[in-house]
């Protein structure tokens, strides 16, 4: 069976680059909570952090949901948990120009980034 690891936050990967054998979409949602603490969630697996700014939250967001999916494939759930949650693997030879997400009508203290998270296989 094939073992897959998220790429790392901040990393150069693209999902066609060497050692990548797919990824995935997930929807991030972000809301201001008040004038200082912006909060943070991965729609698909309730992923969430906090922090005082948007793009401190995005990124302590995304490393968060790197070590859930990590965590999900070192438990042998990955699979069984994409499935259940309707996230599609994509190949790497795959290219997204757009996705579709249901949001809510506009509020303008809450935003929707489609985040692509790229997924090497393990040696």
């Amino acid at each position: 069976m094939a073992r897959w690891i998220a790429a790392p936050a901040g990393s150069t990967v693209s999902p066609n680059d060497d050692g990548i054998e797919g990824f995935v979409v997930l929807g991030l949602r972000f809301q201001r909570i008040d004038k200082t603490t912006w909060f943070g969630e991965c729609l698909e697996l309730g992923t969430a952090t906090n922090a005082r700014t948007l793009n401190r939250t995005h990124d302590e967001l995304v490393e968060l949901v790197i070590l859930h999916l990590n965590a999900l494939e070192e438990a042998g759930e990955r699979e069984r948990f994409f499935s259940a949650r309707n996230i599609v693997f994509h190949s790497p030879g795959q290219h997204l120009a757009t996705v579709n997400m249901e949001v809510p009508v506009a509020n303008d203290d809450v935003f929707f980034h489609p985040q692509t998270v790229p997924l090497a296989r393990v040696a």
